[in-house]
């Protein structure tokens, strides 16, 4: 999976970044390549985030897929 992120430079130095795919997902980095690894940590971390439960009938199914 691919997925576009807007890169920043910091007025204080270093990086930050967002995700426009994902509201609220961002992060920061004091150089490039920390930016990076950061963002991928984001990126899975607001990617995995538990979601209230859904209520069911006895005809629906609930089904996780890998991405």
């Amino acid at each position: 999976m691919k997925i576009k992120v807007v890169v920043h430079e910091a007025e204080e130095g270093g990086y930050w970044a967002e995700v426009p795919a994902i509201p609220g997902c961002a992060t920061q980095g004091e150089t490039f390549e920390e930016l990076v690894q950061n963002l991928h940590e984001a990126i899975e971390g607001c990617l995995s985030a538990d979601v209230d439960e859904t209520q069911t009938t006895g005809n629906d199914r609930v089904l996780e897929i890998a991405v």
